[in-house]
């Protein structure tokens, strides 16, 4: 018989943890395979409305014994019960009547030992997390760097990013994947776009430029060794969290569920190229060079 659950997972992995101890909960068969629920992981999952960067993969442990996580979700309870994984949760992340919860799919059935009740050992994979989180960090400075190089080229007020400069990221952003050291966004510039300000001709026949003093502003604010981090306002996967980054040109904040990290220093490099081919959609895409 499954335990109830009535409380969201507390989760670890804003600090950076990859390891940690805990109890089962829950074991669950679903038609994506059996998903295991836990009190407290450090596993990063992938979220479930904006999938930007991908779930933590890793083993969960007992007395010897281990088995595969593919890759950690989101999952949900409602208050009638029901039992929610994935894209399959009818409501965005803290949506009310919902026990917020991160599931660990494993590979084939649950063995004997993984049971409601049992107490086990979490480990993430580690060198995986670390290339994820320095995707993270470079997708947010990226388009930071984005907004900064395409000021000049708004006639209204956007609004503004994290660094006070207008939010062409927040306005024209339509889909972003991180990776290991790396990401890949794209932009929509078309007529909504247009109608808010923003002079997508002038961007075009400037492109080149725009690029280079993109990468020419990432190479500076790598050379910072900024500091950077994730803060939370409680300890569950349903709490509020954000990526805060001490750059040059100012204090960067960003709501963020992901994983970043600690500093600059962890870069040899972060570039950009972008791509107009299809003159209504920049596709920006992000390398980092982690340091040794």
């Amino acid at each position: 018989m499954t335990t109830p659950t009535t409380s969201s997972t507390v989760v670890s992995f804003p600090g950076g943890d990859v390891t940690g101890s805990s109890t089962v909960s829950r074991v669950e068969s679903t038609p994506r395979g059996t998903v295991v629920i836990v009190d407290a992981t450090p596993f990063h999952p992938v979220d479930h409305t904006w999938p930007d960067q991908p779930g933590d993969s890793g083993e969960i442990a007992r007395d010897g014994e281990r088995i595969r996580v593919s890759e950690a979700v989101m999952a949900a309870v409602s208050a009638e019960g029901e039992f929610a994984v994935g894209s399959d949760i009818p409501v965005k992340r803290g949506g009310e009547g919902w026990t917020w919860l991160v599931g660990h799919p494993i590979d084939g059935d649950a063995p004997s030992w993984l049971v409601d009740g049992a107490r086990v050992e979490l480990s993430v994979d580690g060198p995986r997390r670390a290339g994820l989180s320095r995707g993270h960090t470079a997708c947010h400075l990226a388009s930071l760097a984005l907004d900064l190089a395409l000021a000049d080229l708004w006639r209204k007020d956007p609004g503004s990013d994290a660094l006070g400069n207008p939010n062409f990221e927040s306005r024209a952003n339509q889909s972003s994947r991180i990776h290991e050291d790396g990401a890949v966004d794209e932009y929509r510039l078309g007529k909504s776009l247009r109608r808010a300000g923003f002079d997508t001709e002038g961007f075009a026949s400037t492109l080149a430029a725009r690029e280079e003093a993109i990468n020419a502003r990432l190479a500076d604010w790598v050379a910072s060794r900024a500091t950077s981090r994730v803060i939370t306002d409680g300890p569950t996967i349903v709490d509020r969290r954000s990526w805060h980054c001490e750059l040059p040109d100012g204090t960067a904040e960003i709501l963020c569920g992901g994983t970043h990290v600690a500093s600059l220093s962890e870069f040899v490099s972060i570039s950009v190229t972008l791509d107009l081919t299809d003159p209504q959609l920049l596709v920006m895409t992000t390398t980092a060079v982690p340091a040794a």
